[in-house]
């Protein structure tokens, strides 16, 4: 897939990971077309890149509501013709252990509850799930060469106090294969699947958790320091230009070894 004059979607596009996937696919030529809840950063992000010489469209998009994700998709062929990559970025975290108890009395004294389950259920994979299916309608029906990917994480090996984090994200990591076994069977060519399962990324949220936790994990990592945004930028680029990447996902972590927290 070439990117100059691709078209990509991007949900969770008003900051962090998918605002930088989105300036790296704009600034390789792609045009690209962003979404998100929060209207204030994703009008900075699109004019941000529309300033840098990119072409962007933008709109207010609630991934867990189909109508929603239906219309972003539309809106991409409608102001550029066609869709070729869709990137889940939207996601959220409401961490928390399954049960926790009183030092002193061992009695449990908090648990998740259900709505913690539920939000992060709903946007991380039911709303991941909405975005690839809408966009991959799209493709079919169209003709167009595609890429879908959704973003898991490293955390999908098992993390504690982010068991409805990490069960999303363990998930999606399995999805490339289902959804491309799925297009095998039915003959589907044109569109492939490829996850992504960033480590520790420098994100403003990252950067500004508890340094000495931070440390802990920064240990752990072989390079030694955070992910960059553009690193996963430019993995999803690379994926997109090399069609031999299919039906797999893709660890970009640093050399993850030890998060430094699963104890």
């Amino acid at each position: 897939m070439k990117l100059k004059d691709a078209v990509a979607v991007i949900t969770g596009g008003a900051s962090g990971i998918g605002e930088a996937v989105a300036k790296g696919l704009a600034e390789r030529g792609a045009r690209v077309v962003i979404g998100d809840l929060d209207q204030k950063n994703l009008e900075r992000v699109a004019g941000e890149i529309a300033a840098a010489g990119g072409k962007v469209a933008h709109a207010r998009c609630n991934v867990t509501r189909d109508e929603e994700v239906a219309d972003l998709m539309d809106l991409a062929i409608a102001s550029f013709g066609q869709l070729n990559l869709c990137v889940a970025c939207a996601g959220i975290i409401k961490d928390g252990l399954l049960i926790n108890v009183d030092k002193e009395t061992g009695k449990v004294k908090r648990a998740m509850t259900t709505e913690q389950w539920r939000a992060v259920i709903d946007v991380n994979l039911t709303g991941t799930f909405i975005t690839l299916r809408e966009a991959a309608i799209r493709m079919v029906n169209g003709g167009y060469q595609g890429l879908l990917v959704p973003i898991s994480s490293i955390n999908k090996e098992g993390q504690t106090g982010q068991l409805n984090y990490a069960s999303t994200k363990c998930a999606i990591a399995l999805w490339p294969k289902i959804i491309v076994g799925e297009f095998q069977a039915r003959g589907i060519k044109n569109v492939r699947c490829v996850a992504i399962a960033p480590g520790y990324v420098g994100t403003p949220m990252v950067r500004g958790m508890n340094q000495e936790a931070l440390a802990s994990i920064l240990q752990g990592v072989h390079i030694g320091r955070l992910i960059e945004p553009h690193e996963i930028a430019d993995a999803i680029a690379y994926a997109a230009q090399n069609e031999a990447i299919d039906a797999t996902c893709l660890e970009i972590a640093g050399g993850l070894i030890s998060n430094g927290l699963a104890k």
